[in-house]
């Protein structure tokens, strides 16, 4: 029993010796693809983490208007999100006490780009409001992709219900993409969201990302769209309890507004 322990150790010690200092060839193979594999994985990582990055730190357009000379007369609307800071809107009012439609802009967008939209539903007399959310236009930060924009929308309609020119039950919503995710996040718990227009929703923040690391052309390569996720998730680890869309839907009907509702996605609503 002893000469065998002893065999054992010194096997062990020159398997250690041979693996700090290889001289044989199939150990100089192993050590070289461990070392490959390591270079690898954390270059991966790194590339992964910087676009990452990129993603929800988006180039940001700012579009300033002077409300005073503007069509419309619109007004600066202040409103406080929670644990985010405050946020600007423009306030675009229609009949005294009708409905308001929030329009919520998509990535890398503003709410400048919303303006002509704005304007159209404001001719049909609906108060409109728009705003930019985290990481976007006048607006500072990063961009969750819909977690935090769905609590900056609750914000914003939470100031406007106290209004005394609109109707505190009734608004719509319009939003593409991460405007979209927010859009129907808020619907689903909030009774005063009457009508919403979603366009190229998706079913969580994650997806969006992967979709953004394919445009890279680099969402190709072996795990690089894992790390992605990984990355992002950790990025937003106080949302992980969030549930997809297609989970925290809820066959809910809701009373006429008047605002007609338009549905793009795979869940249907009778507004």
């Amino acid at each position: 029993m002893a000469l065998a322990a002893r065999a054992t150790k010194t096997w062990r010690m020159s398997i250690l010796s041979e693996l700090r200092s290889p001289t044989k060839w199939y150990a100089k193979l192993l050590t070289a693809a461990v070392a490959f594999l390591f270079f690898a994985i954390l270059s991966t990582a790194a590339v992964s983490g910087f676009l990452v990055y990129r993603i929800v730190s988006p180039p940001r357009t700012k579009s300033d208007i002077n409300t005073r000379d503007f069509p419309g007369h619109p007004d600066a609307v202040s409103f406080t999100v929670p644990r985010a800071g405050s946020r600007e809107g423009w306030f675009f009012p229609g009949l005294r006490g009708a409905p308001t439609i929030v329009l919520c802009h998509g990535y890398q967008s503003s709410r400048g780009v919303l303006l002509t939209l704005a304007s159209a539903l404001q001719d049909h007399q609906y108060n409109v409001f728009l705003f930019d959310s985290a990481g976007h236009g006048s607006t500072q930060g990063i961009t969750t992709l819909g977690f935090r924009e769905a609590k900056e929308l609750r914000a914003a309609i939470d100031t406007l219900a106290k209004r005394d020119d609109v109707d505190p039950a009734q608004f719509g919503l319009w939003g593409a993409n991460m405007g979209a995710y927010a859009a129907m996040s808020e619907a689903e718990g909030d009774s005063r969201v009457r009508a919403i227009v979603a366009d190229s929703v998706y079913n969580e923040p994650s997806q969006m990302v992967n979709l953004l690391m394919r445009r890279t052309g680099l969402g190709a390569l072996p795990f690089m769209a894992r790390w992605a996720q990984f990355g992002f998730k950790w990025l937003n680890y106080d949302y992980r309890n969030a549930h997809p869309q297609t989970v925290s839907a809820s066959p809910r009907r809701t009373r006429p507004c008047g605002i007609h509702a338009g549905y793009f996605s795979s869940r249907a609503r009778t507004a």
